[in-house]
Order: structure tokens, then C-alpha cells, then sequence
């Protein structure tokens, strides 16, 4: 998806400083950030879906649960 955006001139070129330092693109950098804050907000959801299971099972796992770490 390509997207526009309105950015202080001096920020973009300083954010092309920073980029090529890390031996990346612009757009390479702004993607990766995005994609960061995105799985944060996932990352939030699951721990909160964790939280409301502990509390609905108190503890205890159903009968014949095992435990996968992959499902994590």
C-alpha cells in the first residue's frame, strides 16, 4: 500500500540521516516502525486475553490441556 504523508521538510532529511546510517531506507525505516507499534497492539491484546483466562480458570487447565509453547 503506498501512503502520503506531510512532513517538515528539516524532520525527512533528518530522518534520511538516520536511515542511512543504519544502512537502511526511509520508507524501509517508517514500515518497520509501523509494523513495531502494530504487533505492540497485539501484543497488548494477547496479554489481556491471558489475563481474562488465568481469571476464568483460576489457575487450573481443562481436563487434558497441554501446555504448546508455539501456541503462545
Amino acid at each position: 500500500m503506498i501512503i502520503t504523508i506531510s512532513v517538515d521538510k528539516k524532520v525527512v532529511n533528518q530522518a534520511r540521516r538516520y536511515a542511512e546510517k543504519q544502512n537502511t531506507s526511509l520508507s524501509n525505516l517508517i514500515r518497520t516502525y509501523l509494523q513495531t507499534i502494530g504487533s505492540e497492539n497485539n501484543r497488548a491484546s494477547r496479554t489481556e486475553e491471558f489475563c481474562r483466562l488465568a481469571k476464568q480458570f483460576s489457575g487450573r487447565s481443562p481436563e487434558g490441556f497441554i501446555f504448546e509453547r508455539e501456541s503462545i
